[in-house]
């Protein structure tokens, strides 16, 4: 009876020593696979590596042949040219000839003193003031109330044998005309080449001219 138990006793450790070792690549009992697992005896699942391509980070720079915006500046519309402002008018206050302003029609001042000369119509001015440049020591301008007496376009001094443009005389051999503005004359008014023609043009035989010191 013993040896019998432990015949069975010895079948039953087999039987199940040969369930717990199992083998790579052997069947369990009743023909199902043996899944390869770890020392605890769970699967071992491999995970697959993954098929997805990266992406790239690159930022897509803009095609270099895209036009440009051009901008349209407008057009500079040129500057007006500024008016010369009008000189002011001349005040007859400041004409020291009396007797020139009260002359009716037209008339001249000449201020020795002040090396100025005006014309005047009717006691206001229409020309001037204007420099002058009268007689030197010796040969001083007359001062007084004179008329115009001739006028001669193109006279030439034979006392000084020296041209006179634009004479207009009012005493004999005293004369406004054409003159140098930096040299004193022998008793003749000198005026610049346009204030010359301006008075040759305005004054007539009979006009009043005033000289005063």
């Amino acid at each position: 009876m013993k040896k019998f138990l432990v015949g069975v006793t010895a079948l039953a450790t087999a039987l199940v020593l040969t369930a717990c070792s199992g083998n790579a690549g052997g069947s369990a009992p009743g023909g199902g696979a043996v899944a390869q697992g770890d020392p605890a005896g769970g699967p071992t699942t491999t995970s697959a590596p993954s098929s997805t391509p990266a992406t790239s980070s690159a930022t897509p720079t803009p095609s270099s042949s895209t036009p440009k915006p051009t901008s349209s500046k407008p057009k500079s519309t040129p500057k007006p040219t500024p008016k010369p402002a009008p000189k002011p008018a001349a005040n007859a206050a400041d004409v020291p000839c009396k007797a020139a302003l009260a002359s009716p029609g037209v008339s001249a001042c000449v201020d020795l003193s002040a090396l100025k000369t005006w014309l005047l119509q009717d006691g206001k001015v229409i020309y001037g003031p204007v420099k002058q440049l009268p007689g030197k020591k010796g040969h001083a301008t007359p001062t007084g109330v004179f008329h115009v007496s001739a006028k001669v376009k193109n006279y030439h001094s034979k006392a000084f044998d020296a041209p006179m443009p634009n004479s207009v005389f009012f005493l004999p051999g005293i004369a406004f005309h054409t003159g140098s503005l930096s040299v004193y004359s022998h008793g003749c008014i000198h005026l610049s080449a346009a204030a010359s023609q301006k008075y040759f043009t305005t004054l007539q035989s009979g006009d009043v001219v005033q000289v005063v010191a």
